[in-house]
């Protein structure tokens, strides 16, 4: 049972409880998808890219893997889940991760 519910979109409820700290935390909702983005920077290269490693990692155990984007400092991130079309629990853990990381 836990299992589906990682695989279920987020509710609306789930919405407001779950995702409106990363939304208040710099996270946005990407036009036209259930999807949400934040770019993150860094000193130079060798800390973004040190922060995708960690995140990858998790990414790799969680089965969970981001869209991003790396140019020299910065790191743009998009989750989403594509086998429910949305947002799940997944994407928020993964998101909670990167903030983590990131700080």
């Amino acid at each position: 049972m836990a299992s589906e519910a990682k695989r279920a979109r987020l509710s609306d409820d789930d919405r407001k409880t779950t995702l409106k700290p990363l939304i208040d935390g710099g996270w946005t909702m990407v036009e036209g998808r259930d999807a949400i983005y934040k770019e993150f920077l860094f000193k130079n290269f060798i800390q973004a890219f040190g922060f995708m490693t960690q995140v990858a990692l998790q990414a790799e155990k969680m089965d969970h893997h981001p869209e991003w984007f790396n140019v020299y400092n910065k790191v743009q991130v998009t989750l989403s889940t594509h086998d429910v079309g949305g947002l799940s629990e997944r994407d928020i853990r993964l998101a909670n991760f990167i903030e983590k990381k990131a700080k």
